[in-house]
C-alpha cells in the first residue's frame, strides 16, 4: 500500500524546527500502519506504545515529566532500547493518557531530539477537555481515506496514475473507459484501507461490504460507549442516518426538520460537533459572497457528507450491480455520491476550507468553492457527461473568476468561461 502522508511524514523528519507530530484522522482511516510503516521505512528502530488500556503508561505518566525518567520508561514498556538519533517513537492511542499528550510540551522544549508521532481515534473529540494540551508545541498532519489516485496505486496501476499525473490529455481520453470503470468501483469500495485491502487481494465485492458494515457498525457502537448522555447519543444517530436522505435530496443543505418535525439547530449542536471532532463527517459551509477570506462570508447553513464514499453506498444499501452496471434505481443517488467522492478528494488534497455558494434566494448554487492563492475558485460537479452548468454560469457573470471548473464524466476541455475536467482527475491542485 502506497499513502501521501508518508511522504510528508519524511518531510517532517527532514525539518530543522521539528515539533512532535500528531496525526488527526477518524478510526480505521490507516493512521497506525501510517505511523509503523514510515517508522520501518525510515528509522532503525521504532518504539511504539499504545495507550489504550494500559496502565503501565497511565501511572509513567501521572509522575513528573522528567525526560530521563519516561524515555527510560518507554524503552522498558516497548522493548526497545530508544536512541534520539535512530528510533521513531510512537503514541498511539495518546488520548487515553492525558498527561501523555501535555508531555509533548516538554519533550519538545527539552529533548527536540527526540522523533515523536502520535495519533487517536478520539483524539479530535479530546482537543476540546484538555487543560494543558501543548499549543504551539506540536505540529498536526491529518489523514483520510485514501484516494482515489490512492486506491489505483494499491491496485497495482502506478501508469495509470502517472498518466493523470503528466496531464495528457489525449491519451487520457483514449484510457478514459478503463478510468471511469476504475472509479465506479472505488464509488462501491471507498477509501477505508481494510476495505480496500480485501478488494485487492480478493476482488470479492460482498467481503468489502462486509466490512464496511462492519466498520459502520463499530462507528455507532463507538456512541454509546464515549459519550454519557443518552439523548446526546440519540442525536447523534439521528444525525449520522440521515446524511444519504439529506444528500438525495435536490437541495442538498442539511435540514434539521429532515430528522425530526420542529428540531432547531441549537438542539443538535453538540451532537454535530462530536461527529466533526470525531472525524466522521464533513460540514462544508455556504458562503453567499465568494470573498476572500471566504470564512468571513459564511452562514449558519451547510451540506454534510459522510467520512468516506464507500460507506456511503453501504449505508444507502446500493449494491454493486448498482454501481457498477449504472442500474437506473442508481440515478437518483448518483449525485450524492459524486458530490461526496469529490469533497474526499479536495479534503485530501487541498490544505484550505471547502465551501460552497449559493444565491440569497437560493436560485443558483455552485457545488464547491476553495481558495487558491489569492483567487476563489468555484467547482461544479456534474455525475455524468451532462454539462449544463447554469448556476456556474450565474456565477462567472456574477464574479468573473480567473477560473471556473467542471468535473464531469466528459473529456478534458478548455472553454471560454471555464475548463472541464474528468471526475477521475479530481485533485484539481495541478491544474
Amino acid at each position: 500500500m502506497q499513502r501521501t502522508i508518508v511522504d510528508k511524514l519524511i518531510q517532517w523528519k527532514s525539518k530543522s524546527n521539528r515539533k512532535p507530530l500528531i496525526i488527526q484522522g477518524a478510526r480505521q482511516v490507516g493512521k497506525t500502519w501510517a505511523m509503523k510503516h514510515f517508522g520501518e521505512q525510515t528509522f532503525e528502530q521504532v518504539a511504539y506504545i499504545n495507550f489504550d488500556n494500559n496502565p503501565q503508561m497511565k501511572a509513567l505518566f501521572a509522575g513528573d515529566y522528567d525526560i530521563n525518567r519516561l524515555i527510560l520508561g518507554l524503552k522498558i514498556e516497548s522493548g526497545v532500547d530508544i536512541q534520539a538519533d535512530n528510533t521513531l517513537i510512537i503514541f498511539d492511542e495518546i488520548q487515553e493518557v492525558p498527561q501523555a499528550l501535555a508531555s509533548l510540551k516538554y519533550f519538545y522544549e527539552n529533548a527536540p531530539q527526540f522523533y515523536i508521532v502520535a495519533a487517536g481515534s478520539l483524539l479530535g473529540v479530546s482537543l476540546h477537555h484538555q487543560i494543558s494540551f501543548p499549543v504551539g508545541k506540536v505540529d498536526f498532519l491529518p489523514l483520510y481515506p485514501m484516494t482515489f489516485q490512492e486506491f489505483l496505486l494499491a491496485l497495482g496501476k502506478k501508469d495509470w496514475v502517472q498518466l493523470l499525473d503528466m496531464q495528457d490529455w489525449d491519451l487520457i481520453t483514449a484510457m478514459k473507459t478503463g478510468y471511469i470503470d476504475l472509479l465506479r468501483q472505488y464509488y462501491f469500495v471507498g477509501g477505508m484501507p481494510e476495505a480496500v485491502n480485501v478488494f485487492v487481494e480478493t476482488q470479492n465485492l460482498d467481503e468489502v461490504r462486509q466490512i464496511q458494515r462492519n466498520l459502520l457498525m463499530a462507528y455507532e457502537q463507538d456512541f454509546s460507549k464515549h459519550i454519557s448522555d443518552g439523548q446526546t447519543v440519540q442525536r447523534v444517530r439521528s444525525i449520522w442516518h440521515s446524511i444519504p436522505e439529506q444528500l438525495a435530496k435536490e437541495n442538498k443543505k442539511f435540514m434539521y426538520s429532515q430528522m425530526q418535525k420542529g428540531a432547531r439547530s441549537r438542539d443538535y449542536e453538540i451532537a454535530l460537533q462530536w461527529l466533526k471532532d470525531r472525524g466522521l463527517v464533513y460540514a462544508v459551509a455556504r458562503v453567499k459572497k465568494p470573498h476572500l477570506p471566504l470564512s468571513a462570508y459564511q452562514d449558519s447553513a451547510f451540506k454534510l457528507y459522510g467520512l468516506d464514499v464507500g460507506l456511503l453506498a453501504a449505508q444507502s444499501h446500493l449494491n454493486a450491480s448498482t454501481l457498477l452496471e449504472g442500474n437506473r434505481i442508481f440515478t437518483e443517488f448518483r449525485g450524492a455520491l459524486t458530490e461526496q467522492y469529490v469533497l474526499q478528494q479536495l479534503v485530501a488534497t487541498q490544505e484550505n476550507t471547502v465551501y460552497y455558494w449559493a444565491t440569497e434566494k437560493g436560485t443558483a448554487e455552485v457545488d464547491f468553492v476553495l481558495q487558491r492563492k489569492q483567487e476563489v475558485i468555484p467547482i461544479e460537479v456534474k455525475a455524468e457527461e451532462n454539462l449544463k452548468a447554469k448556476s456556474l454560469k450565474v456565477y462567472v457573470d456574477q464574479y468573473q473568476p480567473e477560473q471556473a471548473i467542471r468535473l464531469s464524466m466528459a473529456d478534458y476541455r478548455e472553454q471560454d468561461w471555464l475548463v472541464n475536467v474528468p471526475l477521475y482527475r479530481c485533485d484539481i491542485s495541478s491544474l
